[in-house]
């Protein structure tokens, strides 16, 4: 398999590495997010399960159903998410890759739940919700 991408927590214990293009780009704006990752808004990249070779997978987890949110329990890295509507899919935060510049966003979600002082200039879809097909 060819390597994609690679990413990786803050100390290194959660690593990982994409065989595949993501199928899914985008900005989140929705409140969920923003508290999960302390960011004003949050980048991610969407993979299928089957496209990730883990060197180390995270053990911390928390969240609601059907999400489920993910970090490394040693340095407590948000590394991303799973969404049980969604089956056979991973949401990495774009930020945990080592080449986050790559996969820009293409789309922006909950785009009315943002915070009103990030105004992202980009003429880049806004969406109420999501666009993730469930």
């Amino acid at each position: 398999m060819t390597s994609v991408a690679n990413g990786r927590c803050r100390c290194g214990a959660v690593s990982f590495e994409l065989t595949a293009e993501p199928h899914f780009t985008s900005y989140c704006h929705c409140e969920d997010c923003r508290r999960a990752t302390g960011a004003p808004g949050v980048a991610f990249v969407g993979v299928h399960d089957s496209e990730i070779v883990w060197r180390g997978e995270p053990s911390g987890r928390y969240g609601e159903p059907p999400v489920t949110r993910f970090f490394c329990d040693t340095c407590g890295s948000p590394i991303g998410y799973r969404d049980a509507r969604l089956d056979g899919r991973t949401y990495f935060y774009t930020a945990v890759l080592e080449t986050p510049d790559r996969f820009a966003p293409t789309v922006h979600a909950f785009y009315p739940e943002r915070i009103v002082w990030l105004d992202l200039h980009d003429d880049l879809p806004r969406h109420d919700r999501t666009t993730i097909d469930r």
